[in-house]
């Protein structure tokens, strides 16, 4: 990103269904996010917060959306590194998760998202171990979503066999 700010849009929307109750707070939190390039989204409030059948376990919850947008953002941080150093890179898979607890301050919050991710390489040049831990820490000091949040963010790879 150059100099400038941009703006990153997304529409969530819900609608009570006809005849549905809401002020007893049994009503669905189902609900849509839309993007800018079209993708749609289910989504509802975590079976944990909010239990069944009143969420729906099959949409994306805002707390599965936060891990995964740091672990997205971490990825494509990562990818870019390994192609500027020469590395080949042939899969990338980071079965990341994070941890709702109550934090410091006694807000329920997710207080740490740990990625796992396993890169496997291809070609002459392999990265060493000592190479793989610098591209994933400079992949999380430059990740924009990283840097907005105030949640501990842990990288731990996974090598896969064979390297």
């Amino acid at each position: 990103m150059s100099g400038g700010a941009s703006q990153h849009e997304a529409l969530v929307t819900w609608q009570r269904a006809e005849g549905e109750a809401f002020t007893d707070n049994r009503y669905s939190r189902r609900h849509a996010w839309r993007f800018d390039g079209g993708a749609e989204v289910a989504a509802s409030s975590s079976p944990h917060a909010v239990r069944l059948p009143f969420s729906d376990p099959s949409a994306v919850d805002p707390e599965e959306a936060f891990v995964a947008s740091l672990a997205s953002c971490h990825m494509l941080w990562f990818l870019s590194i390994a192609a500027q150093r020469g590395f080949c890179v042939d899969r990338y898979h980071d079965a990341a998760t994070g941890t709702m607890q109550r934090n410091a301050a006694g807000k329920v919050a997710i207080t740490a998202v740990t990625l796992k991710p396993e890169v496997r390489f291809s070609g002459s040049r392999v990265p060493t171990s000592q190479e793989l831990a610098e591209m994933h820490h400079e992949a999380h000091e430059q990740c924009f979503i990283a840097n907005s949040v105030n949640s501990e963010i842990v990288c731990e790879p996974v090598m896969p066999p064979g390297g």
